[in-house]
């Protein structure tokens, strides 16, 4: 999850200079390595409620600064279409 979504950025900044690097595969490639962070934060949610393990509070700082970027996503495309 952590080399996938480091491929896919570096893949996007490069593909923000050179056209070459621009490809329907760089969408795809970003979707699956995405989607491992869910996957994962779902495991990870999974084994916690089946253990009935509480979870640190280092974990739930992630949780709301994902809700963050969210908002700064949304916000993002508000702004934008006005």
């Amino acid at each position: 999850m952590i080399i996938g979504n480091g491929l896919a950025g570096l893949w996007a900044l490069g593909a923000h200079r050179l056209p070459a690097l621009r490809r329907r595969s760089l969408w795809w490639f970003t979707i699956a390595v995405e989607l491992a962070v869910f996957v994962q934060v779902g495991l990870g949610v999974a084994l916690m409620t089946v253990e009935d393990i509480e979870p640190p509070q280092f974990h739930m700082l992630y949780g709301f600064g994902g809700l963050f970027i969210m908002g700064l996503g949304i916000r993002a495309l508000l702004v934008g279409t006005a």
